[in-house]
């Protein structure tokens, strides 16, 4: 009952740790100030189809960057979709508020097998002598322990901070 219960605790952090950086967009949207992100950053694109907004962006590990905006993205959608950094995402933000995400392209992926590893309240698979985050939801999702062997997926080309888990490997008996 108390891991649960600390597990459910931890889930709702890492919402409010997305809900901050969102946060901190508006209020640097609504003051004009450019201190909260200095880094150059594109104009969010919105399509109008009847009731609905459609935006585009970019998932980068925990949220959909689109222009100037933040949107967190469920945790139990990126695991279960695997959803690896630089993927394309497509937010539809119904009339009653509802939001629904949807993969649209995925970037070429590689995949590697390490260790999960717990620091600091975060969940890391070290592989290829790299260090990788990953979900508390995708470790939860798949029952994984720590020390447990398991496949990642990582962006090919680009060098990433999280990675998705594709698997567990299973413990062979000797």
């Amino acid at each position: 009952m108390k891991n649960k219960i600390i597990e459910q605790l931890r889930d709702a952090l890492e919402n409010a740790k997305s809900s901050i950086l969102v946060i901190e967009k508006l209020l640097q949207n609504l003051t004009g100030e450019k201190n909260f992100f200095p880094e150059k950053i594109k104009k969010t694109k919105v399509k109008i189809d009847g009731d609905e907004k459609i935006v585009e962006g970019i998932f980068d590990g925990q949220n959909m960057i689109a222009g100037k905006k933040i949107f967190p993205v469920p945790v139990n959608y990126a695991s279960k979709s695997k959803l690896v950094e630089g993927d394309k995402l497509k937010l539809t933000i119904r009339e009653n508020g509802e939001f629904i995400y949807k993969q649209i392209e995925l970037v070429p992926r590689e995949f590697l097998v390490g260790h999960l590893i717990l620091e600091e309240s975060q969940y890391k698979i070290l592989a290829s002598g790299r260090e990788f985050c990953v979900l508390r939801a995708s470790v939860t999702f798949f029952r994984a322990e720590i020390g447990d062997e398991i496949t990642i997926a990582v962006p090919k080309k680009k060098s990433a901070k999280w990675a998705a888990i594709e698997n567990i490997l299973p413990k062979i008996q000797k």
